[in-house]
């Protein structure tokens, strides 16, 4: 499934409905640079011959992060920026696992108490991730949204901070230093391809085009068996509660968020969906061309890219590997199965 690009609104429109500043990103930038080296972005031409139609493609490897995932930048960010005071008693967020990593990495580096809500039946090896690193996991809910619900239950009943996966402007800001890094490295670049779970890769990557470079053109790939963030673009109206089947679980959302919602439906330039089968299949592409292993999430901007082709023709686009983080069985089906 997919939609013809719309038009981006007019930069002061996308500067109105954006949750953030660039000084914001300015900011978690400062916070994070002790903490977290630059990540490479590379080209590998046999990916461009993949695609074709004369695309450059870059790829930023945020699976070379500690935690295998750019959700770490968010999590440092939003308990770096956060009041000592605020967090004392400690922080609470639910995810289905890079999230989670992020917070308890951020948790165990500052010394602050960390519970991270996952669903039940999540990744066990992402699980086991966010337990090694100190924090206490609870599992609960059947899909991610009854998940939060829970999680929003703990919180009140421990007094708990809430690191918000989406709903949180210190984590928006986070995500945003990774597009000022894309920029730095290839000032050039004419497109971004961005998986799109919550929004803050894609609405950090929005807000940073708007100051540095306006003719940025965001993408955002979302999975086709989680199709609540794509519908509220198509429509116009945030929904949520929506059906998720997928096993690409960073893009595994039932809902349109709040604070990210706006920015994305005035600023991206487009948005498409992909299949299991697609993700799986870029899964195999990425392993066999940059031998870097991507989870679902991760694979889903070549997969997306493969779909954009025709309208980026000629173009530089980066794509990111979001995250690294896939599970054993995943990866079995993805090396077994054909393309």
């Amino acid at each position: 499934m997919s939609a013809a690009p719309t038009p981006a609104q007019p930069a002061d429109a996308l500067r109105a409905a954006l949750p953030i500043t660039f000084a914001d990103v300015l900011a978690a930038q400062e916070r994070l640079r002790p903490h977290l080296a630059p990540t490479p972005l590379r080209r590998y031409p046999l990916l461009d011959e993949l695609v074709g139609h004369g695309i450059r493609i870059s790829v930023k490897h945020e699976n070379h992060q500690p935690t295998q995932s750019f959700k770490i930048r968010n999590g440092l960010n939003a308990i770096l920026g956060r009041d000592a005071a605020e967090i004392r008693q400690g922080v609470i967020g639910a995810s289905t696992g890079n999230h989670g990593q992020g917070i308890a990495y951020a948790g165990r580096m500052t010394g602050t108490p960390v519970t991270i809500c996952v669903p039940e039946g999540n990744n066990p090896e992402k699980n086991a991730a966010i337990r090694a690193l100190g924090a206490e996991l609870v599992e609960v809910g059947a899909t991610y949204e009854e998940t939060v619900s829970a999680c929003a239950r703990i919180r009140a009943q421990r007094g708990l901070a809430l690191v918000h996966s989406t709903n949180d402007p210190l984590v928006i800001a986070g995500a945003g230093t990774m597009t000022l890094e894309i920029l730095a490295q290839e000032p050039e670049l004419d497109a971004l391809v961005i998986a799109l779970g919550g929004g803050s890769q894609s609405v950090g990557a929005l807000t940073v085009a708007a100051s540095r470079k306006p003719d940025l053109q965001v993408y955002a790939v979302g999975a086709a068996g989680a199709p609540a963030q794509y519908e509220s673009w198509r429509r116009g109206e945030r929904l949520t509660g929506q059906p998720i089947d997928t096993f690409a679980e960073g893009i595994a959302t039932g809902s349109a968020y709040e604070l990210t919602f706006g920015a994305l439906r005035a600023g991206l330039a487009g948005f498409v969906t992909v299949s299991d089968d697609e993700m799986y299949a870029a899964v195999r592409d990425l392993l066999r061309i940059t031998h870097n292993v991507p989870e679902g999430a991760g694979a889903a901007g070549l997969a997306g890219l493969r779909r954009l082709a025709p309208q980026l023709e000629g173009k530089r686009v980066a794509i990111v590997i979001c995250g690294g983080n896939l599970s054993t069985a995943a990866l079995r089906r993805a090396v077994g199965g054909s393309a």
